[in-house]
């Protein structure tokens, strides 16, 4: 009897869990994709975002460094970066398996930042952000890439 309230009473907590993290996932805000002044495809807030809210997860294929090395040199050639950098052994590539993140672009001043946990990327909110406002990070990539910045006119940095 006893085994059989204690697996009771665990299986409570695991539904509780799960049901935090549904209720977490849900509070997701909405995001819109549409033409941006920056650079191809933009994400745009659907509605108002506090500041250090998560806004998305950055999804794609798990692949190691030195795969992602070798598709970077597939996509840099067309002025794209799809492959965030985990750590020294892992990369996501949002080319395959990505999602609406991936549309995220690149600002020198942005109001988003990301947080790595583990193996998944979070994109949050750097400051509040208004309701049609674009969502931009910083991509660090500290030249490498050596696409010049978009962000506003006259930006000399490279991306």
């Amino acid at each position: 009897m006893r085994t059989a309230r204690k697996y009771r009473t665990d299986q409570g907590r695991l539904r509780s869990r799960t049901d935090q993290a549904r209720r977490d996932l849900t509070a997701l805000p909405r995001l819109v994709r549409r033409r941006s002044a920056i650079s191809g495809w933009g994400v745009y807030a659907g509605q108002t975002i506090e500041e250090d809210a998560r806004i998305v997860e950055y999804k794609g294929q798990l692949v190691s460094q030195a795969e992602a090395w070798r598709r970077e040199q597939r996509y840099l050639p067309r002025q794209r970066i799809w492959i965030f950098n985990i750590n020294g052994r892992w990369a996501r590539d949002a080319a395959f398996g990505g999602n609406i993140a991936r549309y995220v672009n690149h600002a020198c001043s942005p109001n988003c930042y990301t947080d790595v946990v583990g193996h998944t990327i979070w994109i949050l909110a750097a400051r509040r952000i208004r309701e049609g406002e674009e969502l931009t990070y910083d991509y660090n990539t500290e030249g490498l890439a050596g696409i010049r910045c978009r962000c506003r006119p006259r930006c000399r940095r490279i991306i």
